[in-house]
């Protein structure tokens, strides 16, 4: 026999009362008595009934939903970004569905196209690797509020909560020139990727108010970065005729790949060739030796980027400017660049 939920129907035929009575029983409202309120909501636990969100935000115009589309949810970062947006969004009374487009624009298209059907009351978007149309997210908003959060775009007008790329990355580069490094590599990824892009800007910035000059051969790309890619890359590095003193990676998988690399080629770290990377992932203390890195607050990122996109739910009138909010990064240094004095 198929099963099927309890209805607010089937509560009110077996108490012989109206469908609205019950509903409003269970919803605590004033006008019903408290003998009556006990009575359906007693009932309402021996059935083990649950609303139907979508038909109460049918009536409501509200699902208390929110959806959340991200690129890999694999990634460090990602989970713990995640992580600040479920346990805000149920501080704030939502429950949260999460999706992954796998980099797909195609998927990321479709998601939006479904969450919108399906009745979310808002969606949380981080963009895929490499976004061209943004005519499927602008038609989103025309329906939901949207929240864009780390991977955006400055051509899509919605709030957006992102970290400072090109100052964090400055930072990085910094730090490592005031090591004493002047051949300073950076890999990245494809010229496509907004946070990459913004991290090379940083990148140049620091040698430019430092008076280095930018050699090209030491800046590497490539495309769907990682950890083998850094290893890749890094050899490649060292075979150059003048090989970098240091290694400027847009994230902690690739500057994980380096260190292995020139571990492998017997490369002292920092001495020979310091290492930075980007996010503070858990992987960063494990590696040998351990990782400085850009502290990434993915947690706080997330609780930030709710409870932006909630204050757009629930605010009756029309937002005339998006709002751009920064989450301040600081510089984890540790001992792929900075050398511990020794004692004799």
């Amino acid at each position: 026999m198929k099963k099927r939920n309890t209805t607010l129907k089937d509560l009110a035929m077996a108490l012989g009362l109206s469908v609205s009575t019950v509903s409003r029983a269970l919803n605590n409202h004033p006008d019903i008595s408290k003998k009556t309120r006990i009575k359906v909501q007693e009932l309402a636990r021996s059935y083990k009934y649950s609303p139907n969100l979508f038909a109460k935000g049918f009536r409501t115009k509200h699902t208390h939903i929110i959806g959340v589309i991200v690129p890999d949810i694999s990634h460090y970062f990602t989970t713990t970004t995640v992580k600040g947006i479920l346990e805000q969004g149920e501080a704030l009374g939502y429950q949260v569905f999460v999706a992954e487009s796998q980099n797909s624009e195609q998927k990321q298209e479709n998601l939006l196209h479904s969450m919108t059907q399906f009745g979310v009351d808002g969606i949380l978007l981080s963009l895929v690797r490499e976004a061209g149309d943004i005519l499927p997210i602008t038609e989103t908003m025309d329906k939901v509020p949207l929240v864009m959060f780390d991977k955006v775009s400055d051509k899509v007008p919605c709030s957006q909560i992102v970290i400072n790329e090109v100052e964090s990355a400055f930072n990085a580069v910094e730090h490592l020139i005031n090591t004493g490094k002047n051949r300073i590599a950076f890999l990245k990824e494809s010229e496509n990727s907004y946070s990459s892009n913004k991290r090379l800007e940083g990148y140049v910035k620091a040698h430019d108010h430092h008076g280095l000059v930018l050699d090209d051969k030491l800046i590497l790309e490539s495309h769907a970065i990682g950890r083998e890619k850094g290893r890749e890359m890094t050899v490649e590095l060292l075979s150059l005729q003048h090989p970098p003193d240091a290694i400027f990676a847009v994230t902690d998988d690739v500057a994980i790949g380096a260190i292995q690399a020139l571990n492998q080629h017997q490369i002292k770290i920092p001495d020979e060739i310091a290492v930075v990377g980007f996010s503070n992932s858990e992987n960063s203390l494990i590696i040998s030796p351990s990782l400085s890195t850009i502290d990434q607050p993915g947690k706080r990122i997330g609780e930030t980027a709710v409870s932006c996109l909630v204050a757009e739910i629930e605010s009756e009138k029309e937002l005339k400017l998006p709002k751009r909010i920064e989450i301040a990064t600081n510089l984890v240094i540790r001992e792929s660049s900075f050398r511990k004095p020794t004692f004799n």
